[in-house]
């Protein structure tokens, strides 16, 4: 079955410029669109969540990535009333894209390069500092971030922060002293590698991967020993069976991804060895079946016509076996990448009815704009419903697993394509989503962007730009930028969404009190009705948020709000950067949608926190 272009029949709320600092919205200006779902009331949820004690260890909550948070001390009742608890200034400028972790009364915080991690002591007024560990990466590395130097944050297990620095070491911190236990450098920066994905720890595993698509990186996923940092296994996105790890228990679902060394042959000679496909996104872990998904991100280099082939396995999901690495199965989303469409973006392991049967699933936004519901165990794709305005491809077949690349819009060596849509960030790019088994609705931040692109020759010299594209990007159809969207993952329906005038680039978080909390590129942080989507609640930020808001219990027994506001990233860089708006094809086109972004806010990093009175 050949999945439809989405109609733009929701309920879409917007906002006019506040100039309040804490306020609930008196206003809120509807485009006449109505809901998908009227009086959307869902069953009771089927799946199992980890046990919630109040704290928050991993940067998506727990192993199924739901982002969600059973605390339903705050609610949509009481919301209105939130205010500031306390505040931290991290004294940095680049863009702060990481979730704070809350251990034991401690709020964890790593900072964008030069990558500090600091401590805070929640039990007393203020949360003064308790200690910072500095890692002193080195300042060379910020040569090869592609895209600003972000860190998405840490992980907690055994006693331990572990978490990345942008040179390609990762780290081991003693969580009460904040001492390191081990430092491990698991990749060359000489080579274009650099590392700002959160490490998430399975086991004894710390699971870590590289950046640098851009670069002509070789992509991997590595699990080192959590005790020691030694290397337990890695596993290529592209090369041989062996470097893969594909053995006898690799059994892709759909054909195309069966076969001896497709990591060599769906490439020309040798370009494998460049090809990208870093693992610079999200991890989740299935304990019943142990197995760890992932994505890949995209081929290099970006003009298609010097990569001939499917490219495996960049662009698509494996699940691997976290003990050995071996892969299970694998699902490539886009064959043969055409526009920059990594396939990083955050997979949430949910159960949920599907034709009537309920279904272990992986629920994966991809940048190419399709919701993909994909059977976790095999790879099967059971629906890949469009979120946004896609003018790329026409659908996706379900039998055969395959998109539909629309042939008019396919970019072309020496020659302007126009009017494709998503852009190269895609319908979203890593700004992950969240999932309430309240309402059993996503709650998805993504982008409405479209581009201009043209091919242009490249040459690969190691450590330098490796891109071979112009573009220059620009906002969709009816002009705003982004927008969070509720979607039903099990019809394939959104429910509502709120557009803004630039691209929602932070996370979600939803709670037990039927709250969804994010942020806005010019520095609101929100709290929407998880059910109806109405506005209840916002603070105006001293920067852009593109960081990921958490839930926490406090020492006191009270629910608290965290979130880091400070503007960079791909999408942030003409504030963090400090690049010309004239110039529209800077930070690889982006610069083109967000020439306005300067007038509406400034960087600086600044951690928030909410309770109520």
């Amino acid at each position: 079955m050949k999945s439809k272009r989405l109609t733009w029949a929701v309920l879409t709320i917007a906002f006019p410029f506040f100039s309040s600092g804490c306020s609930k919205p008196k206003s809120q200006t509807s485009f006449g669109l109505q809901p998908t779902q009227e009086k959307f009331q869902p069953g009771q949820y089927a799946g199992r969540l980890e046990p919630d004690d109040g704290q928050w260890i991993r940067p998506a909550k727990d192993y199924a990535s739901t982002r969600y948070s059973t605390l339903d001390e705050i609610n949509t009742g009481n919301v209105k009333n939130l205010k500031l608890a306390f505040t931290f200034s991290t004294g940095m400028t680049r863009g702060h894209e990481a979730a704070p972790l809350v251990v034991n009364n401690t709020m964890y915080i790593v900072t964008p390069f030069p990558n500090n991690l600091y401590a805070l002591d929640l039990t007393k007024p203020g949360a003064p500092m308790k200690w910072v560990y500095q890692p002193g990466p080195t300042p060379a590395s910020q040569g090869v971030a592609c895209c600003d130097v972000v860190n998405r944050g840490a992980s907690y297990s055994d006693g331990k922060i572990f978490y990345n620095t942008l040179d390609m070491q990762t780290v081991a911190v003693d969580a009460n002293s904040g001492k390191e236990i081990w430092k491990s450098r698991i990749g060359d920066i000489n080579m274009g590698e650099s590392m700002t994905m959160a490490p998430l720890v399975v086991k004894d595993k710390v699971l870590v991967g590289n950046s640098g698509g851009e670069f002509g990186i070789r992509g991997w996923l590595t699990a080192l020993d959590a005790n020691t940092g030694r290397i337990a296994w890695r596993a290529y996105t592209a090369g041989p069976d062996k470097d893969v790890l594909i053995g006898p228990r690799f059994k892709p679902f759909y054909p195309q991804d069966r076969g001896e060394d497709l990591g060599v042959k769906t490439w020309p000679p040798d370009a494998w060895k460049i090809g990208g496909g870093g693992v610079w996104g999200w991890i989740s872990y299935d304990p019943e079946l142990n197995l760890v998904y992932y994505g890949t991100a995209n081929p290099g280099p970006w003009n298609s016509e010097a990569r001939p082939g499917d490219n495996k396995f960049t662009t698509g999901i494996f699940a691997r076996d976290p003990d050995t690495g071996e892969a299970i199965w694998f699902y490539q989303m886009n064959p043969h990448d055409l526009y920059d469409y990594d396939g990083v973006n955050e997979n949430l392991l949910l159960d949920l009815p599907i034709q009537g049967q309920v279904r272990k699933v992986l629920v994966h936004p991809d940048r190419n704009g399709h919701m993909y519901v994909l059977d976790r165990a095999t790879g099967e794709v059971l629906s890949a419903e469009p979120y946004e305005y896609i003018t790329t491809s026409s659908g996706v077949d379900t039998k055969t697993g395959l998109i539909h690349y629309v042939e008019d819009r396919k970019p072309r060596l020496g020659s302007v394509v126009r009017d494709m849509c998503p852009a190269a960030p895609g319908a979203k790019d890593w700004q992950p989503s969240s999932f309430s088994p309240r309402t059993q609705l996503m709650y998805v931040p993504h982008n409405h962007l479209c581009m201009d692109e043209e091919e242009v020759s490249v040459n690969y010299i190691a450590g330098t730009p490796y891109v071979g594209a112009n573009v220059q990007m620009y906002r969709g159809p009816g002009g705003y930028g982004g927008e969070l969207t509720a979607w039903d993952p099990a019809s394939g329906k959104a429910v509502w969404n709120i557009r803004d005038n630039f691209p929602v680039w932070s996370g979600t978080v939803v709670t037990g009190g039927d709250v969804v909390f994010f942020g806005t590129m010019d520095g609101w942080f929100r709290a929407a009705d998880a059910r109806s989507g109405e506005v209840l609640w916002q603070f105006k930020t001293g920067s852009g948020i593109i960081g990921q808001p958490i839930s926490y219990k406090g020492p006191d027994g009270k629910q608290y709000i965290a979130v880091l506001s400070g503007v960079g990233g791909w999408a942030g860089a003409i504030v963090a950067g400090g690049l010309d708006p004239r110039d529209r094809s800077a930070a690889l086109g982006f610069v083109g949608a967000m020439q306005d972004l300067p007038k509406y806010t400034n960087k600086g990093g600044v951690l928030y926190v909410f309770s109520l009175p």
